[in-house]
């Protein structure tokens, strides 16, 4: 899940450098925290948080074969 969220971030700051993705896992789920720079932080959200929950669809959909459930955290 890490790569993918990692992929979609890069593809959609102008920084791609300062894209942070980190992966923790606990018993129930998989909680993936994405830190993008200041300045990319209304790209990766979108109006009315719209790319963020589009972000959050697609991983939900990729982890839907496993049995835990996915967060994507953006900070």
């Amino acid at each position: 899940m890490k790569e993918l969220v990692e992929a979609i971030a890069k593809a959609l700051v102008d920084s791609p450098d300062e894209v942070v993705v980190t992966e923790r896992e606990t018993d129930k789920a998989v909680i993936v925290e994405l830190k993008v720079a200041e300045s990319d932080m209304g790209k990766v959200i979108g109006k009315q948080g719209r790319i963020a929950k589009a972000i959050r669809s697609v991983v939900k959909a990729a982890a839907s074969k496993s049995d835990k459930k996915v967060i994507v955290d953006i900070i």
